[in-house]
């Protein structure tokens, strides 16, 4: 009989994509999956520790699993991820009921770990934090089919002195351009219509590997691709956005007009002291330029608020950056004092009450831009990719190009019609509720 594996993905796209594939690696090995803790033989946590409260979810997800196997309702529970890689010895020694624990580079061992559990030879399973990306393994999609992540690198060498990313990550290491067309291939064969391009950056995707920047190259072959509809490109960083990278998504209709730049403040003093790589007259060049040669491209970022030394002045800058820029979409997260980051030591640490303050302020002005600009797009006809169907409703919930999943607004599609998850449909917006969008079906309704 089948062992049955209960599988919990915690943290970033880029982690789901590892949760995949060891969803891929432990089906080829004979495993079974449930969503029953009930049901379940084994429990597999995969963990995110990028900041204090991920961490902390980490940690309960960890404890009341353990839990499970106390009582006996489960045999074994194993422990993967960047908590795992960052934490093996406070795992092993606090929480006993753990059986193994992966590190970040070795989820290729999950099977042959499992198997040595049930033999009674239970091993946590590492490897160089350096080594080579896993390529060409089977993947289950979590995502519901119609839209997959396409993690094309590992690691960060950008060192930002907030991050613990390059320690529990590794080095940047490209993922080949051949073996990401191969899984891009299978995701299209499988149904995906929208592929999201992730990794800690993929702005400088294969300069490790070419010598060069090969985005703009890779991005033209996915597009010739049959069967994906969208392509999308989150995380990149805004001092590697150049004429090439903007001219493939001028020219190729697959690409979406949405770019997600992590700028993360806008006085100089502050990104001086982040360890980043431009300042705001850089920043604000950047995004002029992608606005003037893509109009209608959607800018997502991400700010953190309260970062050690941080002055109201500072602050204040921020807003004003925030309220001349008006980005499409925006999200702002308090400063986490991370172990072992340079930041962590630095004086003039910001009291919780002091950050979590000005990411409300930020955030209440952003509000007011995006409630605007949503209430502009009324009478506006767009393109769409349903996503579900409200329960006992003629509704549907889509996504517009401007709305990535899990992060962004949705579009709700009133209609007596029977559509399908992942149908591209052509909407006309008829109001906006905050962040979100109303529209019903036009005439000539699918595309």
């Amino acid at each position: 009989m089948k062992k049955k594996v209960l599988f919990i993905s915690l943290g970033c796209d880029k982690n789901l994509v590892d949760s995949e594939m060891m969803l891929g690696m432990l089906a080829e090995s004979g495993y079974a999956f449930t969503d029953d803790e009930e049901e379940a033989d084994v429990v597999v946590v995969n963990t995110c520790c990028f900041i204090g409260d991920a961490k902390e979810e980490s940690v309960n997800t960890i404890l009341e699993m353990a839990e499970l196997k106390k009582s006996g309702k489960i045999e074994a529970l194993l422990v993967a991820g960047c908590l795992a890689q960052r934490y093996q010895e406070e795992i092993r020694k606090e929480i006993e009921e753990v059986d193994a624990v992966i590190g970040t580079t070795a989820i290729d061992g999950l099977p042959s770990v499992l198997d040595e559990i049930f033999a009674g030879k239970a091993v946590d399973h590492y490897q160089s934090l350096d080594r080579e990306p896993l390529t060409d393994r089977k993947r289950i999609v979590t995502t519901g089919g119609h839209f997959a992540y396409l993690k094309i690198a590992e690691g960060c060498d950008k060192h930002c002195t907030y991050c613990i990313i390059p320690k529990v990550r590794g080095p940047y290491r490209s993922i080949p351009m051949e073996s990401l067309l191969r899984e891009a291939e299978t995701l299209a064969e499988q149904g995906v219509k929208e592929l999201i391009l992730v990794a800690q950056e993929t702005t400088i995707y294969g300069k490790d590997l070419y010598g060069h920047k090969a985005l703009p190259a890779l991005l033209r072959k996915l597009c010739q691709i049959e069967g994906l509809r969208w392509i999308r490109i989150l995380y990149c960083y805004p001092e590697e956005i150049d004429e090439a990278l903007i001219e493939v998504i001028e020219e190729e209709e697959k690409i979406c007009h949405y770019l997600d730049i992590p700028i993360q403040h806008a006085s100089d003093t502050i990104l001086k002291r982040m360890g980043r790589k431009t300042d705001r007259k850089e920043l604000t060049e950047t995004v002029n330029l992608l606005r003037r040669k893509i109009p209608d491209i959607c800018i997502r970022t991400t700010l953190i608020t309260g970062f050690p030394g941080e002055t109201k002045e500072d602050h204040e800058t921020l807003l004003q950056f925030v309220e001349e820029m008006a980005f499409d979409r925006l999200g702002v997260f308090p400063y986490s004092q991370e172990e072992d980051t340079p930041a962590a030591d630095m004086p003039a640490q910001i009291p919780d009450e002091v950050k979590e303050k000005r990411r409300d302020e930020l955030m209440t002005l952003q509000q007011e831009i995006a409630f605007e600009a949503a209430a502009d797009m009324e009478g506006q006809c767009v393109t769409a990719m349903i996503e579900g169907k409200v329960a006992d409703e003629a509704v549907y919930v889509a996504r517009t190009y401007k709305d990535a999943p899990n992060v962004d607004g949705f579009l709700f599609v009133h209609t007596e019609r029977e559509l399908m998850t992942g149908d591209f449909v052509r909407v006309r917006i008829t109001g906006s509720y905050e962040y979100d969008l109303m529209g019903e079906l036009e005439d000539e309704f699918t595309e």
